[in-house]
């Protein structure tokens, strides 16, 4: 089997006409390529202008790229992989963002406990003029 390149636009042509066979992702020391069959042929997909080998950062947009050309089955070879090489790119993770999620649920739930305990408290109100009479001399012994 002979490896060579393919470009975009030939790679979608193949996978919507049913003609790639196989698809494989491949680590890089910068990303992930893709390496496709077709016939006896195994190519290595390249960038359309410079023919250099494409080089996906993260492995969600080459797994949408692929999705949308039509390929959903493929294999991953995820032997170059090591947490040095992994791309952290701020953002980029949902995990990052549950603590404040956490925090703001905490938060919403303190405070309708707050409202409710205030809805149900039956001490007598104090009428808007005098609440304001009272913080006023407050702050100015402050």
């Amino acid at each position: 089997m002979t490896t060579s390149v393919i470009d975009h636009t030939t790679l979608t042509s193949l996978a919507q006409s049913g003609e790639v066979s196989n698809a494989r992702v491949v680590a890089q020391a910068e990303g992930w390529s893709i390496l496709v069959t077709h016939g006896m042929a195994e190519q290595t997909l390249t960038e359309d202008r410079n023919g250099q080998v494409r080089i996906f950062p993260k492995l969600d947009t080459l797994v949408a790229y692929l999705r949308e050309i039509g390929i959903v089955r493929f294999h991953v070879d995820a032997g170059n992989v090591s947490p040095a090489t992994i791309s952290h790119t701020k953002g980029s993770d949902r995990p990052a963002v549950i603590p404040d999620a956490h925090s703001a649920a905490a938060y919403a739930e303190w405070l309708k406990a707050e409202v409710q305990e205030a809805m149900d408290d039956t001490s007598p109100s104090v009428p808007h003029d005098e609440a304001m009479r009272q913080i006023r001399a407050a702050l100015k012994l402050s």
